[in-house]
């Protein structure tokens, strides 16, 4: 192809099942988005602008380093865009900002100050940014911001409590060869922002008392706990108490305020049976990847502690638990075909990937994923600076919709509305490709 505008054509017409809309969303995640100076904001850490900022809720989800982002790094870009109209007439789709000096995509202002998303030079999409919410102008007793506490993304819908910033899977041969969490909060710690390592559940229930107080349209709607794998003790605490203790203080404080989820590793039962009695509603034991090779390869620590059988019997065991509907495991996709270990054709990926979801799916189990960003500082990022082809991106959105009605099921409680023009998830395109179901829109099942 001559040009990315070729290929994406070309996908939209090879797939027409899959919404064009996920087309452009999923090559955005893909590969990155370049902030003309002009769509920039001028937030950097205070929440004084009109736009709300990227907050780096977790992982960097950047192609550079914040020293390689230059002005991004320093007025930051909006936590996320919603394109919509042009000349593909795209239906309103939320995206997560990747930031990619390099990327052929490009936001900026035209003449009259409007913002919007060119591809090759061409303007493709009108581009509409986050509003700065009320509560991020607020801040806690002791100074700190609502956006470093409890920042909300999927366009407000999502509380994301990363609670514990760094992963006890350590080095070369423990951490996940795609995962930067680790990298991402040394980052910010030598460019001097404020990044809490270990959140306090007292600061965790002030910004919530804030975001309540608020978000007056309730517009935030569910909350995640998560933050690194424990494989020993933090504050003296093992995984499910740690992060179970900041549900029980949640549910207490806000009683049936917001869908509580946790993503955590893949805990033996009675761990899991422990998050359920603290509050959660929703599990995320993601597996991140399907094959046994890869996995080995790619999730060394969780294959030394766990191990990827144990991994998926304790996923099994969960439904048992929370029910299968309320057990939603993450998986990257893309790191199947990373180099050089990885699938080496699309066919073969989507073989390998749809196996997996079969596998869940006739558990009653429905997976969801995250589509990986190549962040540049780790071993896959570094291999692999294009990441997956868009063409496995598109037609894994096809063999999920596919699988999910093979077994009969619809979109997974907690992501908001689906289907085209309507979802909110904004780190993949599965909610946006799946057929709008005002029934699947909301809470837990059997929960709420």
């Amino acid at each position: 192809m001559g040009s990315r505008t070729a290929l994406v054509e070309d996908l939209m017409e090879r797939f027409p099942q899959v919404p064009r809309e996920a087309v452009f969303k999923e090559d955005l995640l893909r590969g990155g988005v370049a902030f003309d100076r002009s769509a920039l904001s001028d937030t950097a850490d205070q929440a004084a602008g009109d736009v709300k900022p990227k907050s780096y809720f977790i992982f960097s989800f950047d192609h550079g380093t914040l020293p390689e982002l230059g002005e991004a790094a320093l007025r930051r870009p909006p936590e996320e865009i919603i394109l919509t109209g042009g000349p593909y007439g795209l239906r309103r789709t939320v995206v997560s900002v990747r930031v990619n000096p390099a990327s052929p995509y490009r936001v900026a202002a035209d003449e009259e100050g409007l913002l919007g998303l060119y591809l090759d030079g061409k303007r493709i999409a009108d581009v509409g940014v986050p509003p700065m919410p009320e509560y991020y102008r607020h801040t806690l007793s002791n100074g700190k911001s609502v956006m470093e506490v409890a920042p909300t993304i999927q366009w407000g819908y999502l509380i994301y409590l990363t609670v514990f910033r760094v992963c006890q899977y350590f080095g070369a041969k423990e951490e996940c060869q795609y995962c930067d969490i680790n990298h991402n909060w040394r980052q910010h710690k030598a460019a001097g922002r404020p990044y809490t390592g270990v959140k306090d559940v007292e600061e965790v229930l002030e910004a919530l008392e804030i975001i309540d107080r608020y978000d007056t349209q309730k517009a935030s709607t569910a909350y995640t706990l998560t933050g690194g794998a424990i494989t020993k003790t933090v504050a003296g605490r093992g995984e499910a108490d740690f992060y179970g203790r900041y549900a029980k203080a949640i549910e207490e404080r806000f009683p049936g305020r917001w869908i509580g989820k946790v993503v955590a590793q893949a805990l033996p039962r009675d761990d899991v049976q422990r998050f359920k009695d603290y509050g959660v509603q929703i599990y995320h034991p993601n597996y991140e990847v399907w094959d046994r090779r890869l996995f080995e390869l790619y999730c060394p620590g969780k294959e030394r502690y766990v191990g990827r059988d144990e991994w998926h019997k304790r996923i099994l065991d969960s439904a048992e638990v929370f029910g299968p509907r309320n057990v939603i495991p993450n998986f990257v996709a893309g790191v199947e075909m990373a180099e050089p270990f990885g699938f080496t054709t699309v066919d073969e990926a989507i073989a390998s990937t749809t196996e997996g979801l079969r596998f869940f799916m006739s558990h009653g189990i429905t997976p969801r994923f995250t589509t990986w960003c190549p962040e540049p500082t780790t071993p896959l990022g570094k291999a692999n600076p294009q990441g997956a082809p868009l063409e496995y991106h598109i037609r894994l959105l096809q063999a999920y919709r596919q699988t999910m009605d093979d077994f009969g099921l619809s979109s997974p409680p907690g992501y908001g509305p689906p289907g085209p023009g309507r979802a909110v998830f904004s780190v993949s395109s599965f909610m946006d490709s799946l057929p709008a179901d005002e029934r699947a829109a909301g809470t837990a099942g059997g929960v709420r």
